[in-house]
């Protein structure tokens, strides 16, 4: 069964299909789908250990030891974390729940649909408004 791979990027979310787990299927898909100045945040799964070799810096919470957010800087702020990503994780399988099921054939439609809905969830309005009101008969 394929996995599927996320990153956010400017607030985005962008989803891959990757069919293995492995640092060989990972790691074109965040080069493909980041800026080579990035911070790629993650846990500790070693696919992503030879990121800094492409340019990109990549930090790591332990979630065995219980961290899920660290601070490194000593400001105040955890700024290394992958809340966002399993948050995204989190909404898509409640997004999923409804059906009761979905088949492997159709899941990465689901997957990649809810990726539109989240990362249009600051504007969808503004959206639906746009696209109702080009159907509408005085276009307004």
């Amino acid at each position: 069964m394929p996995t599927n791979f996320a990153c956010e990027m400017a607030g985005e979310v962008i989803v891959r299909q990757a069919f293995r787990s492995t640092r060989r299927a990972l790691e074109p898909l965040v080069v493909q789908a980041s800026q080579p100045d990035a911070t790629i945040m993650s846990d500790e799964w070693h696919a992503y250990d030879a990121l800094p070799a492409t340019g990109r810096a990549h930090a790591t919470v332990n979630h065995r030891r219980g961290e899920f957010a660290r601070d490194d800087d000593g400001d105040g702020i955890r700024e290394v974390h992958n809340n966002s990503m399993e948050g995204f994780w989190l909404g898509l399988r409640n997004f999923l729940r409804p059906f009761r099921g979905v088949s492997k054939w159709w899941l990465d439609n689901y997957v990649h649909f809810y990726a539109c809905l989240h990362n249009f969830r600051g504007s969808f309005a503004d959206f639906l408004r746009c696209l109702l009101g080009a159907f509408s008969p005085n276009g307004s």
